[in-house]
């Protein structure tokens, strides 16, 4: 197994980057944005600094992956941090310098379409963190969730392993951001079942490797930031899904696709996100919801039946779009017990 390279830690008092290497949505939604970076400086004692595509709609591929190696290559920014996701980051990987970010690392928090920026950063050799959005959950309305807060906090200034464990509720039901009456209270949650566990017969593990799964299937039809799918053998796959609510069985395509590459069953274990199940543009009720995540679920279940009989997978982990959400390190060592039910990630 590889010994993965983790960057330097920051510590309070600290500069660290705030980049949008996706979309712009600072400018068009800036109390979030705002709320996010209060938190930075006064709950984690961090001074965000801004470059010039941070607040910018519309800005080009080349100007991000400028603010990208801008940030990168300043001594005295100790950690970047996305603003939020999007969906064209992949655009800016062929503007990207790696010899640049591979002399100069730094550690990086992000999800969503920052899963591109992350895994290239894991094929360079460098552990990246999958979590921890400034708009999102710094700039979660009411207060931050404490187990958000508490896995963010270990994964920016720890080292070493932590345990993860599954929320006793959780939520996916967002108010609007344009409406300042969001920000009065925090989110409802909803009682959780918990983890699901399927194979739970052995010790595995291994580095990280996933993060979102639309934008996966986006990069390896791209054939960007992926090896060759022997070089994954032994590792950890993490996944989750989106606000964009994929069907379950586009899911299940996505995984065939990457069965029949060879890629899927290099993993022999899985950690699946609990899916994303309500979005502004399908606002399922609860038992819909219920039901969404259930189809997925079996589809994920599917395809391991049909290209990795034998991999352990962990259903329903607080990791990518939902609220709490815990932070995964991408190339990072990850240790799941079967047998005893527990998780561990090292930060």
């Amino acid at each position: 197994m590889t010994v993965p390279r983790y960057p330097a830690k920051p510590r309070p008092g600290d500069a660290v980057a705030v980049l949008s290497p996706s979309a712009g949505l600072p400018a068009l939604f800036p109390h979030p944005y705002e709320l996010g970076l209060r938190r930075l400086r006064d709950e984690f004692g961090l001074n965000p600094v801004e470059y010039p595509t941070t607040r910018a709609t519309g800005a080009t591929p080349r100007a991000r992956a400028a603010d990208i190696h801008a940030a990168f290559a300043d001594p005295g920014i100790k950690a970047v941090i996305a603003s939020i996701g999007g969906d064209d980051q992949i655009t800016v990987l062929p503007h990207l310098d790696a010899d640049l970010l591979r002399a100069n690392p730094k550690p990086f928090f992000g999800y969503s379409d920052n899963t591109n920026l992350l895994l290239y950063l894991r094929e360079l050799g460098l552990v990246g963190y999958h979590g921890g959005s400034v708009m999102v959950e710094l700039g979660r309305p009411g207060a931050l969730h404490p187990m958000t807060a508490g896995s963010l906090r270990a994964a920016l200034f720890t080292s070493g392993e932590c345990e993860l464990t599954p929320a006793a509720a959780s939520g996916d039901v967002n108010g609007p951001w344009d409406d300042p009456r969001t920000f009065d209270g925090e989110p409802e949650l909803e009682p959780t079942a918990g983890w699901t566990w399927h194979n739970a017969d052995r010790v595995v593990e291994g580095l990280g490797w996933g993060g979102n799964l639309e934008i996966i299937s986006w990069l390896l039809m791209a054939d960007r930031a992926v090896r060759p799918a022997g070089e994954y053998a032994g590792g950890v796959l993490f996944l989750e899904t989106s606000e964009d609510m994929p069907r379950a069985r586009e899911v299940y395509w996505i995984l065939r696709a990457m069965g029949e590459r060879g890629l899927l069953g290099q993993f022999p274990a899985l950690l699946m996100g609990r899916a994303k199940s309500w979005s502004f543009e399908n606002r399922l009720a609860a038992g819909e919801r219920e039901r969404y995540r259930r189809e997925q679920r079996e589809a994920v279940l599917r395809a391991l039946r049909e290209y990795a009989p034998d991999t352990m997978a962990v259903f329903d982990v607080d990791l990518g779009h939902t609220d709490p959400q815990v932070v995964i390190p991408v190339g990072g060592l990850i240790r799941v017990d079967g047998r005893a039910r527990r998780v561990f990630v090292t930060y």
